[in-house]
């Protein structure tokens, strides 16, 4: 049980540190290394890139309540279905945008869905 919640926490900081980059650090040294841009690029993107960061808003905080649902099988339902988010979300960028996503999202967010499966 511990370690559902430690991954699905980390998960979530995880989305809470792509929203930072993605919404106030995209133009930034930071944001262009973290994702490969030009300037350029990434000045002509950058309200995508909020929306972008927006969404990975969403999927924290649903993690978030999954953990903090003081009652365990809704809690349970509530991280299961925002686990799958992240991990089709993953698959869906290590296909269109980055290999790499497959291996920072889709693979942790089934690990934990492996682990809710054997504990919860």
């Amino acid at each position: 049980m511990i370690a559902v919640y430690i991954g699905a926490g980390l998960i979530g900081l995880l989305h809470v540190y792509i929203l930072v980059l993605e919404m106030f650090m995209w133009t930034t040294p930071r944001g262009l290394k973290a994702f490969g841009l030009t300037q350029e690029f990434a000045d002509a993107s950058r309200s995508l890139a909020g929306n972008q960061g927006l969404y990975n808003g969403f999927l924290a905080a649903g993690l978030f309540w999954g953990l903090f649902y003081p009652e365990p099988t809704v809690s349970k339902h509530i991280l299961v279905f925002f686990l799958l988010c992240v991990a089709v979300a993953g698959l869906y960028g290590s296909v269109t945008a980055k290999r790499s996503i497959l291996f920072v999202q889709t693979v942790p967010a089934l690990a934990v869905l492996a682990i809710i499966g054997f504990v919860m």
